[in-house]
């Protein structure tokens, strides 16, 4: 196997934790955003969801409360206080970003994320400023495992994805990505994927 021209990856779970429940207890407490976030009656991942694949939020936060008014709240207070739920960063995985800018290797993210709570990660955590490209879901309007993102990565990265590594906690995102030519890997943790990069030639 080639040694890879590139490195691509996922964002939430893999280089920042998405924790939702902390913004979201926040707002109506940890019972509350428990209760919400395991509620029979509304499906907050598939909700999230679209706002990743472009839908605004305050149209999202509308339509919410109008389907689910007792869950306003709740459905609020995520937003409110998003950056919460992205304060902590996943173990080990920035240092291995760290190590791969340094050596030269030219770095991609492609995250499923909103276009308005973006900036937030981005000012929270300063090793995103070492990719040379970071596609977001929100602003292309079109979420993983859809093909056309990783179209839409294809035209960035200027390079053929056959020739790139793919990082995603998401084992259904990694099957896009490999239908897509990417050579996907399963995140599982940051020292399984060193192991994993430098089987493949990659100086971490």
């Amino acid at each position: 196997m080639s040694r890879p021209e590139a490195v691509v990856m996922d964002l939430g779970d893999v280089l920042i934790r998405w924790e939702p429940q902390r913004a979201i207890a926040a707002a109506v407490g940890e019972e509350e955003a428990h209760r919400f976030l395991t509620a029979a009656d509304f499906d907050f991942h598939a909700w999230n969801h679209e706002q990743d694949a472009g839908r605004p939020w305050p149209e999202a936060e509308a339509s919410a409360g109008r389907t689910h008014p007792h869950w306003e709240p709740h459905v609020l207070g995520y937003r409110a206080n998003f950056a919460l739920a992205v304060e902590h960063p996943v173990p080990g995985t920035a240092a291995i970003v760290e190590r791969l800018h340094a050596a030269g290797v030219p770095l991609f993210a492609l995250t499923n994320w909103s276009a308005e709570l973006f900036p937030v990660a981005r000012a929270r955590h300063a090793v995103l400023r070492l990719f040379d490209d970071i596609v977001v879901s929100g602003e292309e309007g079109l979420a993983k495992p859809e093909p056309g993102i990783f179209e839409a990565l294809a035209a960035r990265v200027g390079r053929p994805l056959e020739r790139c590594v793919y990082v995603d906690d998401s084992a259904r995102n990694v099957a896009a990505g490999a239908r897509a030519g990417l050579d996907a890997i399963v995140f599982t943790g940051a020292e399984q994927l060193r192991v994993d990069l430098r089987s493949r030639g990659l100086p971490v």
